[in-house]
């Protein structure tokens, strides 16, 4: 297991800025692939997993850290890996689940102008400096995701995913939002707002699911796999085929 620390200046920092006109960052480029490399061989052996998202402020107070680490039991008992960006909040709360019931337990950090620790329930850890070779590794490596109450790091990483779907980037891949009261000022405006105007189609908001329970969430997860012929029996805990190509 490894942690990072940075302070005040990140790869992805340098990278976004404009460079001066005489610079050559070029080498940048192997860094880049580099990375890539090594997220592609830490992860090629692990099982068919699901991604986990949410706020890395919650607390273990908060009934969402709980929900969080049932989820991730859960997808352990099911046969899944759980890959989550490594933090604290609910991404330890989905690792810790996952660990504590012998599951693959995954997280893939990230550089920050602060520190932030890879948390105790991570079995497999990896480091990462820029967020666009994060992101492919959590859905290159995973059947679905789940996501959970978080602020815009979560947002974005749902938006994204939603957008790999409409998109057909990946194929068939199940999003599911847990919490409906956090949720629903939002699928309320995608619906009354963004469906009305014709910005999306019916069928794009038929890409997620709002669940209230880890259980529904991973029921809906196995419906989704069971019609890609993933799972044999959707009413049973999952039994899952080798690992999907679509979003390879």
């Amino acid at each position: 297991m490894t942690t990072t620390t940075v302070t005040g200046r990140t790869e992805d920092l340098s990278l976004l800025e404009r460079a001066p006109a005489a610079a050559d960052e070029s080498w940048r480029a192997l860094r880049i692939l580099s990375e890539f490399v090594d997220g592609f061989d830490a992860l090629k052996s692990v099982p068919p997993a699901i991604t986990v998202f949410g706020s890395a402020r919650v607390t273990e107070a908060d009934p969402m850290y709980a929900a969080a680490s049932a989820f991730g039991a859960a997808a352990a008992r099911a046969g899944f890996a759980v890959i989550t960006g490594g933090g604290p909040g609910i991404m330890e709360a989905a690792n810790r689940g996952c660990h504590d019931a012998g599951g693959i337990s995954i997280g893939c950090n990230i550089e920050l102008p602060y520190e932030q620790k890879l948390n105790p329930y991570v079995d497999l850890g990896i480091d990462f400096r820029y967020f666009f070779v994060r992101k492919t590794m959590f859905v290159k490596y995973a059947e679905g995701f789940v996501v959970f109450p978080g602020g815009f790091g979560t947002l974005d990483e749902l938006f994204e995913s939603l957008t790999l779907v409409q998109t057909g980037k990946v194929m068939h891949f199940p999003v599911v939002l847990i919490g409906s009261s956090y949720w629903s000022g939002l699928d309320d405006w995608l619906h009354d707002r963004v469906l009305a105007e014709g910005k999306v189609g019916e069928e794009d908001l038929a890409i997620f699911r709002v669940c209230d329970t880890p259980e529904d969430a991973l029921a809906h997860i196995a419906g989704v796999l069971a019609r890609r012929g993933l799972v044999t029996d959707p009413s049973d805990q999952p039994h899952v085929a080798p690992h999907k190509s679509d979003a390879q």
